[in-house]
């Protein structure tokens, strides 16, 4: 019985979160300048490119030469700063907001072993999570793992935020597709250039929440095998924002004044429905199934208000071989208090993996 209470106080206090950050006029909703006009039809056609007859096409990625500056260093560790710019090609660059363009990064490295010898991940952010500090929180007690972690700044968040958007509220529907295109080009180029140009042994990329749905695309579409690691994450941006708490924090209205100006009289069930068809180019379920799935670790919450429980077994089930950890708690409350089921996952996924045979 006590266990049900508190299932339901996680559930709860997802809620109250939710209803604080997404129901108050603390801050405006999600889209609050509608669909985003062409942009959203350029972006439906690209990220169609991204699906798998199209995913070998995509290989290499574009080099990237991040530019670095040391921020910390003492005898078994070091944290660098960097930046680069963005890999896309001009169609993207063109719709992406000048504040986008260059990419930045955090990379702390153990000093004890040589890369070879060495796992590096790539944590991608999480809605809302604008600094490099909760993912280095994450990934700092695994140098003595010998296990490097890189922290990528998303598009449209932190140093790269639109200058008219406030916090992690998209203007747009255009710009969370756009955020999630150029997360996974820029992750894709990042761990190119930790296996080709620093010589890891071992690769892996996790995320949190939305960052665990591009991890889990990036995962899918990379040649070799990757540890893919998502957390507390849903199958599509349409459970997200059509199903879990996010639905009240969008601005369903003004999407409908959108449609309607360029058509006939919509309904909100309509505008939903559009919604879903636009958010489905998000379902990690249409990427391949990745090169080693067993290597492929979920970690999800046994009462998320966010993400429902049906959302990520049908991530299990389209990809046989990997593995589901269930802890307890909401999504709010496991974001704080598992860190270590996720850091475990981490090291599992990556024990999963061979070491290159090769190394530089």
């Amino acid at each position: 019985m006590v266990t049900v209470n508190l299932g339901m106080l996680h559930y709860v206090l997802d809620h109250v979160y939710g209803a604080f950050m997404h129901r108050t006029k603390l801050s405006p909703p999600f889209f609050s300048r509608g669909w985003g006009g062409t942009k959203l039809d350029l972006l439906e056609k690209m990220i169609r490119q991204l699906f798998p007859d199209a995913a070998g096409q995509n290989w290499p990625p574009s080099l990237i030469q991040p530019i670095w500056r040391t921020v910390w260093e003492t005898r078994t560790a070091c944290l660098r700063e960097g930046v680069f710019r963005t890999p896309c090609d001009d169609q993207i660059m063109s719709a992406l907001p000048p504040e986008s363009h260059t990419a930045r990064v955090a990379f702390l490295v153990p000093k004890s072993v040589p890369p070879q010898k060495m796992a590096c991940v790539v944590h991608l952010a999480g809605t809302g999570d604008h600094s490099f500090e909760r993912r280095l929180r994450l990934g700092g007690p695994l140098l003595k793992e010998n296990i490097a972690t890189m922290v990528l700044e998303s598009p449209f968040y932190g140093q790269r935020r639109p200058l008219l958007q406030r916090g992690a509220k998209l203007l747009c529907v255009s710009d969370l597709l756009l955020l999630g295109r150029v997360t996974i080009e820029e992750a894709r180029s990042l761990l190119y250039w930790l296996e080709h140009n620093q010589g890891f042994g071992k690769m892996g990329i996790c995320g949190l929440s939305m960052g665990g749905v591009h991890a889990a695309m990036t995962g899918s579409l990379h040649p070799t095998p990757v540890a893919t690691l998502p957390f507390l994450s849903p199958h599509s941006a349409v459970v997200a924002f059509c199903e879990g708490i996010l639905k009240h924090g969008t601005a369903w209205e003004v999407l409908r004044e959108d449609l309607q100006a360029q058509s006939a009289s919509m309904t909100l069930e309509e505008v939903k429905e559009r919604m879903r068809n636009v958010l489905s180019l998000t379902d990690v379920t249409r990427f391949p199934v990745p090169k080693n799935p067993n290597a492929v670790i979920f970690v999800a919450a046994t009462d998320d208000g966010y993400i429902p429980k049906h959302s990520v077994l049908e991530l299990q089930k389209a990809w046989p071989g990997s593995e589901v950890r269930w802890v307890t708690g909401g999504h709010v409350s496991s974001f704080i208090l598992h860190n270590g089921e996720f850091r475990r996952a981490i090291v599992d996924g990556l024990n999963r993996l061979q070491w290159k045979d090769n190394p530089l």
